[in-house]
């Protein structure tokens, strides 16, 4: 009998790092996959499917960034003088700037 793997019996759980490659690696391989559609070599099917793979690996590096982001603090200056830290407001990667769910991020 196969042994089960920890995360097995786990439902409804947030998508995790665990879950596929590390960030690094999805996203070299996102990189991967926009060159080869940017080439002709490939056959139409084969490309519908890299398309497919990269919006996929696009919204799992999305959703890892964000997650990032609601993470990092801002180091200020508290109102003793001391430093502090509190949560960053929408920065750069503000409403506008995301893309909508019609539009490739790449």
């Amino acid at each position: 009998m196969a042994a089960k793997s920890p995360r097995a019996g786990k439902t409804g759980a947030a998508p995790d790092e665990s879950a596929g490659p590390p960030f690094e690696e999805a996203l070299e391989r996102l990189e991967t996959i926009v060159d080869q559609l940017e080439g002709s070599e490939l056959s139409l099917e084969d490309s519908l499917a890299r398309y497919e793979e990269g919006i996929r690996l696009s919204r799992r590096l999305t959703h890892t960034l964000d997650a990032a982001e609601k993470r990092i603090e801002r180091l200020v200056e508290g109102s003793d003088g001391e430093p502090a830290t509190e949560p960053i407001e929408d920065g750069p990667r503000g409403a506008a700037d995301k893309p909508s769910d019609g539009e490739l991020p790449f």
